[in-house]
């Protein structure tokens, strides 16, 4: 799935990805929206930036989020 910045997003499950770790796991359920989709790899194992809804910016996994639609339901 290819990223837009401005994407409303959802955590949805744990990444098998090396790079998550274990402090992300309260991240599951949270919804935020896309900040830097690093276009410029546009690698679906890269690391993309979101901005969480009272847990900051962070960079995740793409195989661990969503996106989701105006109303916040899964696309």
């Amino acid at each position: 799935m290819e990223f837009q910045r401005g994407d409303k997003i959802e955590v949805f499950k744990k990444s098998p990805d090396e790079a998550w770790e274990s402090y992300m796991d309260d991240f599951i359920g949270c919804h935020g929206f896309i900040t830097d989709p690093d276009t410029t790899v546009n690698d679906p194992d890269a690391l993309i930036e979101v901005s969480l809804e009272g847990k900051g910016t962070h960079r995740l996994p793409q195989d661990s989020l969503r996106r989701l639609d105006e109303q916040g339901r899964p696309l």
